[in-house]
């Protein structure tokens, strides 16, 4: 989940849109400080955007105050002839701050070239996925003064997210020796792993982050996150809870704590959450959703024995093989074939691991042993979805293929929420999801209306529906 945002309820690890801060930069903000005051400073240097961008967003009531500022500067700008360039920055400093990117980078070609200028509009444009575009203003923002290994870092990021990956790792490594002690480096360097799949050393990356500076909000989200998706509830709740403790609002931190709350039945906390994104953004609309399921969720009737006997399953399904004593070459191999629980061996076949270079059969035995120790087999629930396929699969139209219907359900990029139910069904292709019925996912414990609507929204991308019972 963590999944863009849609409408969906679930956690989501999409960053945050706001223009990100160097976070040891809070620590110096007085909350006291008089907005006014910064309103009226001659220019909007990092150091004011920073302040302005905790104060704006404390509150409602304080970012009100800010739109009505940057309309009325905009109106007066618009009035003269030749605007001022240094007041045009500012607009477009305050646009940027406001999350209106479209709106900031109209006024930023008539401010001042300073770095501030070249720096903040790179953040704009990377913010609307315009990233080549950004990498550029981000090395002239360099060029004007702007802090060189922050820019470079940026353009790290930017190519991630242009999925150049070979890229974003061969300028990390260019600045390794500049990024030791940065907790920036880490958390870029962390977030390349995280995209390679390689998510243990991404954690350990995070980490090192916080450790160089506890207040990387950035890096505690991520970390946070992936903990989350671990199962490691009372750390990632514990993460979640320091990204929201100071403003900016961390609008996703404060959605998958929700969704953790709800998953422990916490109602209370998780309805607490949603009620403090809607203060913040009353139109959020995944929010407005998962409220609805929130409150249902309190009045749900649940099957406790059965969802007893799930769990339990569940619950041996998730344990790391790195829990079991295992050859250095066997633990390599899994390693380097993103298997890391039970469950990823019980869809894999014995040929699929003998096909792998350098796992032989004194491998596949010490495997086979150790799930033998939890009444467990290579292969099992591929078995058992092909039984299921056989039993259960709609009559799928003639231009529905077998290779759609055998795509791993993985690439519908579906929320946690979701995967986590599917894992619980143990359904793991697109043919064995469309022999479901609406009632059975609606079944799941904690599976709503909002987690429903996702599914059939991503099946409907390749032409296929959930199975419909004959009436």
């Amino acid at each position: 989940m963590r999944n863009p945002p849609g409408a969906s309820r679930t956690r989501t690890g999409v960053r945050q849109t706001l223009v990100s801060t160097t976070t040891r930069e809070y620590d110096d903000m007085d909350g006291d400080a008089d907005l006014a005051g910064l309103l009226q400073a001659e220019t909007f240097d990092r150091s004011t955007f920073n302040r302005l961008l905790a104060m704006v967003y404390s509150s409602p009531q304080t970012r009100e105050q800010f739109v009505q500022f940057a309309g009325a500067l905009e109106a007066k700008l618009r009035a003269q002839d030749s605007p001022d360039a240094a007041e045009a920055l500012k607009l477009a400093m305050s646009y940027c701050l406001l999350g209106r990117h479209e709106e900031a980078l109209e006024w930023f070609p008539r401010g001042r070239d300073v770095k501030e200028r070249r720096y903040y509009a790179a953040e704009c444009l990377r913010a609307l996925g315009r990233v080549e575009e950004a990498m550029v203003e981000y090395e002239r923002a360099a060029n004007r003064g702007w802090d060189a290994l922050d820019s470079q870092l940026r353009q790290v990021e930017c190519c991630r997210l242009a999925g150049d990956l070979t890229r974003a790792e061969k300028l990390l490594s260019a600045l390794a020796g500049q990024g030791a002690n940065s907790a920036e480096w880490h958390y870029q360097y962390g977030c390349l792993l995280e995209k390679q799949g390689q998510n243990l050393d991404a954690i350990s990356e995070f980490d090192r982050a916080i450790t160089i500076d506890e207040n990387h909000t950035a890096a505690i989200f991520r970390l946070a996150y992936a903990l989350d998706l671990r199962g490691e509830d009372e750390r990632a709740i514990e993460l979640y809870q320091r990204c929201v403790s100071r403003p900016p609002v961390h609008l996703n931190a404060l959605m998958n704590l929700a969704v953790i709350y709800e998953d422990l039945g916490r109602y209370d906390d998780a309805l607490a959450c949603l009620k403090q994104v809607l203060a913040t953004n009353p139109n959020h609309a995944r929010a407005r959703m998962f409220l609805k399921d929130v409150q249902a969720s309190q009045r749900m009737y649940i099957d406790e024995d059965q969802e007893r006997v799930r769990e339990r399953r569940s619950a041996v399904l998730d344990i790391p093989v790195t829990d079991f004593e295992l050859s250095v070459r066997s633990r390599n191999c899994l390693k380097k074939m993103n298997i890391t629980c039970l469950g990823d061996l019980l869809r894999i076949t014995e040929a699929d691991l003998l096909a792998y270079k350098n796992f032989g059969e004194t491998s596949l035995t010490e495997i086979k042993a150790m799930l033998a120790q939890k009444g467990l087999r290579l292969g099992q629930l591929v078995e058992e979805q092909r039984q299921v396929r056989r039993n259960e699969l709609p009559s799928a139209s003639p231009r529905i293929s077998h290779e759609i219907l055998n795509k791993p359900v993985s690439e519908l990029d579906l929320s946690v929420r979701s995967r986590k139910c599917l894992q619980r069904l143990n359904i793991t292709t697109l043919g064995e999801l469309a022999s479901r019925t609406e009632a059975e996912l609606l079944g799941m414990r904690n599976f709503g209306q909002t987690s429903l609507t996702e599914i059939k929204e991503r099946l409907a991308e390749y032409g296929i529906q959930l199975r419909k019972l004959e009436t």
